[in-house]
């Protein structure tokens, strides 16, 4: 005799587990159609790459096209709020960033609450940062520039990519922490910023790593510290800020997030396969090339994570009195 594949699933389980079946049979099939990866900073960033490396994957092992599409503006908020509101049924994804934990206090009219309303899957990759400054600047260590700033104050001009952004309130963390009067000024990306360091506008930026590491290679700009709290390992000789300020640490980071609401079994699949994938040689290798590291977690970790990132994001943007409207 041949069981229908639920009265089999009844019988081994149990009756009293038949009632969690429809969902349980609804993750085994998922996904059955093409599911979307919103991204909120456009073509080419390092969110969106690693958007599609993540895709590719689970593309590859799930049997359904993960397609990503970019929703720029209002500084990934955008993107955030359209997978919020989308159904909560795993079809709706978002390449979560470090800037839904900032944005979190920045923006003041938000309709949405990003730590309420979103349910996290995993971690994908970190991205270290890296205080940068023109080889003519005097400071030859990071003890020796909060000596210079401290004996300059306002003197200092400390470029980020833009207002808001890891590296903004790495600035404003780096102020606070090490009790000095630098100048943050936003550009409007990373190009314009590297143009003024190299021409002397500007003395000093903190941009990723992976932006980085070609202009320090050749000696064009100079590397005083990195914003991890360990030393990078393209540059060893290069110490943490954490060596000199113990507690900093500044990180970008992305993950994969879910509208709240979307059923455990699915977030768990997506999970599992996720972090599989960030166990693969070839895929820590690519990450490698755009300067982040694996950053795989529980579904349970990745929430307290954000949540951690949110509130100490809070407290120096609350304190630097940055507003984005």
């Amino acid at each position: 005799m041949i069981f229908p594949r639920r009265d089999f699933l009844c019988l081994a389980m149990g009756t009293a587990g038949c009632a969690a079946l429809p969902r349980l049979a609804f993750a085994l099939d998922y996904p059955t159609r093409p599911v979307k990866i919103f991204e909120g900073f456009g073509g080419g960033g390092s969110p969106d790459l690693v958007s599609r490396l993540v895709g590719q994957w689970l593309s590859e092992k799930l049997g359904q096209p993960f397609v990503v599409e970019n929703r720029t503006g209002a500084g990934g908020n955008l993107a955030t709020e359209t997978v919020i509101k989308s159904a909560p049924d795993g079809y709706t994804l978002l390449t979560c960033l470090s800037a839904n934990a900032i944005n979190a206090t920045l923006y003041q009219d938000l309709d949405f609450d990003f730590l309420r309303d979103i349910a996290p899957v995993t971690g994908i990759a970190s991205f270290p940062m890296v205080l940068l400054v023109n080889p003519a600047f005097p400071a030859q260590t990071l003890a020796d520039f909060i000596a210079y700033a401290k004996a300059n104050p306002g003197k200092i001009n400390m470029a980020s990519p833009g207002l808001g952004t890891p590296m903004h309130v790495a600035i404003e963390l780096f102020k606070m922490m090490a009790d000095v009067d630098i100048v943050h000024v936003p550009y409007r990306g990373p190009a314009g910023a590297f143009t003024d360091l190299l021409g002397g506008q500007i003395q000093a930026f903190i941009i990723t790593l992976s932006a980085a590491i070609g202009f320090v290679r050749t000696g064009k700009l100079r590397a005083l510290a990195v914003t991890s709290t360990k030393r990078a390992d393209v540059l060893p000789d290069v110490p943490a800020i954490a060596e000199v300020l113990p507690g900093f640490e500044a990180i970008a980071w992305d993950g994969t997030c879910a509208p709240k609401g979307t059923p455990v079994e699915i977030i768990d699949r997506l999970n599992a396969t996720i972090n599989a994938g960030l166990a693969e040689p070839d895929m820590k290798a690519r990450l490698k090339d755009l300067g982040g590291d694996p950053m795989p977690m529980s579904p349970a970790q990745f929430a307290k994570f954000i949540a951690a990132e949110t509130e100490k994001w809070a407290k120096v943007v609350k304190s630097s009195g940055a507003k984005a409207n």
